[in-house]
């Protein structure tokens, strides 16, 4: 370390100048970025059914690939490490912000109709007459 720590906010993000961070990060952002879509495209074929948690998954798909992208493109073009820091740190607090405070909510008000919606389905044939179609009569003119 040549420099103070607040110094290094100013270097630009590079192998030469930050050896020990860069390729680890560069690769884990590469490595989450893949992880993200093939997650993605998987549980929303498991989920296809459930609105609320398809949802959350496109919201933590969308977060990722920013964030992720983001820090591989600050890579390349050698922004300065502050602006890799914020934004490691902002996106990264927004996906635990997505998947831990925003949509956990929304997923139990949902849970609560789909309780209700089967309690009705099961109430309206809880009588063996319920599933007999009983005949009506013709009048007769």
């Amino acid at each position: 370390m040549n420099l103070a720590p607040w110094e290094y906010l100013f270097v630009p993000f590079t192998a030469h100048d930050f050896h020990d961070l860069f390729w680890p990060i560069v690769i884990a952002s590469v490595v989450l970025l893949v992880g993200q879509v093939v997650l993605y495209n998987a549980r929303t074929r498991q989920l296809r059914r459930f609105e609320p948690l398809v949802a959350m998954q496109e919201w933590l798909l969308w977060t990722g690939l920013i964030t992720f992208g983001l820090v591989v493109v600050e890579a390349i073009f050698r922004f300065y490490f502050l602006f890799v820091m914020v934004t490691l740190v902002v996106g990264l607090g927004a996906y635990v912000w997505v998947r831990f405070w925003y949509w956990p909510p929304q997923i139990v008000v949902y849970n609560q109709q789909l309780r209700r919606a089967r309690f009705f389905s099961q109430e309206r044939y809880k009588h063996p007459e319920a599933t007999i179609r009983t005949r009506r009569r013709r009048r007769r003119r």
